[in-house]
């Protein structure tokens, strides 16, 4: 995550320092998304075939090349193709890790082990941004503590002497009915997947197009994302003890609010921007893990696998056009545009939870899951 941390915003900061378009800079940072769908779809059954040690290696591997490949050759098709496979690749991390934690949790501390989890992969995240001052973006200097920082993952995998899981593919769970189950969940995957691109993906952008230097684009990224940390765990708490619509319309309220005023006043000092920002993305950023919560609270403990498998894809899918509308939008109206779409897909998301609540009961206390923090898909 360290590295990963530090690949996305360095990408986004070495395509303004060249020159790229802000269009074609978000299509670039697109094909992570797009090559993370791909990914969602090979890791299964290489995992299968294979074993989990060996596909995390190798995919450890390719992710720590392809960097290498995009600091040498500063050109958007090869960076947009060394893109997907870094989404490719990291697809597959994500399924090795996460099914091992699944295999060796129980019930007991399944919710606890999982936090633990997205604790360190927020706080990965987010310390990588600083690693940005250590060398200057227009060398290839990061690219290289890209790449060591991927091949490091390797060696606890490589030297661990704890027994590797069984990978079975899951039962099909379709999508539509996912949607007639649960309309609000689907939906607010779909749109946490659109921001959260916005925030990895066109945030460095945004920042540098906003006059900051690289120093503010890192504290900026930082942030945004080290927030998360702190909301992740009690927010998912209170959500376990009301209606997590009422969550999601809550935290979409409030991220609307703090995206307008940001939109509104674009030249506030910068500790406040920085304030507002952290608070936008530290609860912006549960939407996806409130919204998964609340689609296996109307699902058989058999389908919940499957089911999480359809919604990271449409997390995904829409992950993919995020960078793109992030990129088209600040090329028409200025960076003003990131904070001003953000709000509107908030917004927007907010009135129909509402909506929704008018048209269903709440699922009763009875039948709700534990609420367990999720990955999506980020880079």
């Amino acid at each position: 995550m360290l590295g990963m941390g530090l690949q996305s915003t360095l990408l986004g900061v070495r395509a303004t320092l060249e020159g790229f378009p802000t269009v074609v800079t978000g299509a670039i940072m697109s094909c992570y998304y797009v090559g993370y769908l791909l990914g969602t779809r090979m890791a299964p059954p290489l995992v299968r075939r294979l074993g989990h040690i060996r596909v995390f290696a190798a995919l450890a591997a390719i992710s720590s090349a392809s960097i290498l490949v995009q600091g040498t050759l500063v050109n958007p098709l090869i960076w947009g193709v060394m893109r997907g496979v870094t989404g490719v690749c990291l697809a597959g991390i994500y399924v090795v890790a996460e099914s091992w934690l699944n295999d060796r949790a129980s019930r007991e501390n399944r919710g606890r082990l999982f936090a633990i989890y997205m604790v360190i992969l927020y706080v990965g995240l987010g310390a990588g941004q600083f690693l940005l001052i250590l060398a200057r973006p227009s060398t290839t200097a990061p690219f290289m503590l890209v790449s060591v920082l991927i091949s490091l993952a390797l060696v606890p995998i490589l030297v661990s002497s704890r027994q590797v899981p069984e990978h079975a593919l899951p039962r099909t769970v379709r999508l539509r009915d996912l949607y007639r189950d649960t309309p609000l969940g689907v939906v607010a995957v779909a749109v946490s997947g659109m921001i959260s691109a916005f925030i990895f993906s066109m945030g460095p952008v945004y920042a540098r197009l906003s006059g900051l230097d690289v120093t503010g684009v890192a504290r900026f990224m930082a942030v945004s994302i080290l927030a998360t940390v702190l909301t992740q765990y009690p927010i998912g708490r209170l959500s376990d003890r009301m209606d997590r619509r009422t969550m999601i319309a809550a935290v979409c309220s409030l991220d609307a609010v703090v995206a307008g005023v940001i939109t509104a006043f674009p030249h506030l000092p910068q500790a406040l921007f920085l304030l507002l920002a952290a608070v936008f993305s530290g609860f912006v950023l549960t939407i996806y893990s409130l919204a998964v919560s609340h689609v296996n609270d109307k699902l058989e403990q058999s389908q919940m696998v499957a089911a999480s498998s359809k919604l990271l894809r449409l997390n995904g899918t829409s992950a993919a056009l995020g960078p793109v509308l992030a990129g088209g939008l600040m090329a028409q109206f200025g960076p003003r545009a990131y904070f001003g779409a953000l709000a509107t897909l908030t917004g927007a998301l907010a009135i129909y939870d509402l909506w929704r609540k008018m048209r269903r009961k709440p699922v009763p206390p009875a039948q709700r899951g534990p609420f367990i923090g999720t990955q999506q898909p980020q880079a």
